[in-house]
């Protein structure tokens, strides 16, 4: 619901969605997440149709709400942080997902602590390390942010509890049930105020 150029974040991010492609999104909220419903609605405006899992009294991490919501998911979908706009080739992560017949797909930039701390160690289209907590030196790529999963990715952890993304991708690249896909595209995030400034100052010299 941050203001950027005028509107909640969230409204760019459906429109770019939107512009991708996409018709069917599934909003996991929390706190106050009733705010975002009524500002949102259920995307007949836009052209889309929106649903909301709230994640209750207790607060479940990413990987927990995404975990609740998979009744409404499908066998497999995407999943975008709700504090980033990404304006890579969606259709060709899907592909990739697709293709590569893992449980789960990370996409990756080269970031080489430009934008934020690097977090992952890709090499040949692998991603062989990914820490968020303790990244070392020879990372040079970031978790970009967007990443696809299989709903059996999740059978392994109970409903109703706490749960990271981050998690959820370590054990799956553990099992070697988790591929990468490189984008080019940076991203913008409003997770920090620098951040924020900087998306608002991206919005507004593109007059998005």
């Amino acid at each position: 619901m941050v203001e950027v150029a005028g509107r909640p974040f969230i409204h760019h991010q459906l429109k770019l969605l939107l512009q991708r492609g996409f018709r069917r999104v599934v909003l996991c909220v929390g706190y106050l997440g009733e705010k975002i419903e009524a500002a949102v609605g259920d995307g007949g405006s836009l052209g889309m149709c929106i649903d909301y899992v709230f994640d209750g009294e207790k607060l479940l991490g990413t990987g927990g709400a995404l975990r609740k919501a998979l009744p409404f998911l499908g066998e497999k979908f995407m999943v975008l942080y709700g504090d980033t706009y990404l304006q890579c080739d969606y259709a060709a992560v899907e592909k990739a997902f697709v293709s590569k017949g893992k449980l789960g797909l990370m996409t990756v930039l080269r970031n080489a602590n430009r934008w934020d701390r690097s977090n992952v160690l890709f090499s040949n289209g692998r991603i062989i390390r990914y820490d968020k907590m303790n990244p070392s030196v020879e990372m040079e790529h970031i978790d970009y942010g967007l990443g696809a999963l299989q709903a059996q990715a999740f059978d392994l952890y109970p409903p109703d509890t706490m749960l990271d993304l981050a998690t959820l991708y370590r054990d799956l690249l553990a099992k070697e049930a988790l591929s990468g896909f490189e984008v080019s595209e940076r991203f913008y995030e409003i997770g920090t105020l620098a951040g924020l400034e900087e998306t608002r100052n991206y919005f507004k010299e593109n007059s998005l």
